[in-house]
């Protein structure tokens, strides 16, 4: 695809303008880093990056079947979700591996929600879906293909994402002042009107800024604390801009997709397309929790009870000493192990790779066999040629203070 193919956010001149490396991402023009990824990177774990992630797709999914149309399309058991609430699950293939792994929110108040019981089940539903954006097409295809019976309705919204990460991302947001509002039919557990400090995690609160409509979430895909803020597209460059302004006195700095990555990875988080693929069942990648079984029938149901071959690979955290970090496709390596001619037996392959920059050691995610993927096994990792010792490590190799 040619630099011209590339579709742009609505936040793209201000990329441009602030000197960002751009780069082409899943058919997006996409800032890399502006400055230094290792900076962008330390600002997020501790204070706060600004990232633009309209890239990836919000799927509104409305009807008076929502629920049980996701319960049947999904992995997971949207039903059960309280209003403005969210949760991590997976589309599945019939034979159980991942089309993509997805944000889903019961995007309805409570009110709303009510009414649609009141109403015998007939009243409108509203669910959002957030998927990759090298998936929109797949995730896309793949609801439309499976609504069959339901009574509902798939539209891409083609909204602007802004994503506020960090341990001051609170701060950061409250400093908008009354340009942020909240709306008071979204709940707090006491049936209070929620405030930018009771937005628990994985919940969300429609709102507006500056008098358009908003959609806030307390999410993210780095580790910390932090929000994702949807909001049309006109009123993008106005949000972002409000952020820096209040932002930067905080700490706050614009971030790219290579500090998303390597945040991402220190926090143990899957990356579609690497740890997470359609050959990939979610057991082998330490996702099976996500999967609920006990519903009658989903897509990929029966593949999924049958589960993976014993001998099937499984996702582990690698942890190395010294500088040089193993890289996607590297292969790993058993120590004492070796083929016929004396090489040593490869033994899996490297997902993710990283100098972790908030660590000081690399790190990596990898398939290995099942026999070796206990903590504490000796591995190695072989960097272009040399074989560097690797141990198996639980995930996630970072984790937040609960005080951040």
């Amino acid at each position: 695809m040619s630099t011209d193919d590339l579709q742009h956010t609505a936040l793209h001149a201000a990329h441009v303008a602030a000197g960002a490396t751009m780069v082409p991402f899943a058919g997006w023009s996409m800032p890399v880093k502006y400055t230094s990824d290792v900076a962008e990177h330390t600002a997020s774990r501790t204070a706060a990056g600004l990232f633009d992630i309209s890239h990836m797709a919000q799927i509104s999914v409305t009807g008076a079947d929502a629920a049980a149309f996701l319960d049947h399309a999904l992995a997971g058991r949207m039903s059960a979700l309280a209003p403005l609430q969210s949760k991590y699950t997976m589309m599945l293939t019939e034979q159980g591996g991942i089309v993509d792994d997805l944000i889903v929110t019961h995007a309805a108040t409570p009110a709303e929600a009510a009414e649609h019981q009141s109403a015998d089940h007939t009243a409108p539903q509203h669910y959002l879906v957030v998927a990759n954006a090298a998936n929109r097409d797949a995730v896309l295809t793949g609801l439309a293909q499976r609504v069959e019976h339901f009574h509902v309705t798939v539209t891409d919204t083609h909204r602007a994402l802004i994503a506020v990460q960090g341990p001051a991302a609170q701060a950061i947001l409250e400093a908008l002042g009354e340009r942020l509002t909240l709306s008071e039919q979204a709940l707090d557990k006491e049936g209070n009107p929620v405030t930018l400090a009771t937005v628990r995690y994985y919940r969300t609160a429609p709102g507006t800024f500056d008098g358009e409509p908003l959609t806030l979430s307390r999410t993210g895909y780095t580790g910390e604390d932090g929000f994702e803020l949807s909001i049309d597209p006109a009123h993008a460059v106005a949000l972002w801009e409000a952020l820096l302004e209040v932002g930067e006195p905080l700490g706050l700095v614009r971030a790219g997709l290579a500090a998303r990555d390597t945040l991402r990875l220190e926090a143990g988080m899957p990356l579609y397309g690497h740890e997470l693929t359609t050959e990939t069942l979610p057991a082998q990648a330490g996702l099976g929790r996500v999967v609920v079984t006990a519903k009658e029938e989903f897509v990929g149901r029966e593949a999924t009870l049958a589960g993976p071959a014993a001998d099937a690979p499984v996702l582990v955290g690698l942890a190395m000493t010294g500088r040089r970090a193993g890289r996607a496709g590297y292969p790993v390596l058993h120590p004492t192990e070796h083929t016929s001619d004396g090489a040593s037996l490869v033994v899996g392959e490297v997902t993710s790779g990283v100098l972790s920059p908030t660590l000081g050691h690399p790190i990596a995610m990898a398939y290995v066999r099942p026999d070796l993927a206990a903590e504490g096994t000796e591995l190695a990792i072989d960097v272009r040629g040399t074989a560097l010792p690797a141990t198996v490590v639980a995930l996630p190799f970072y984790r937040r203070s609960k005080e951040s």
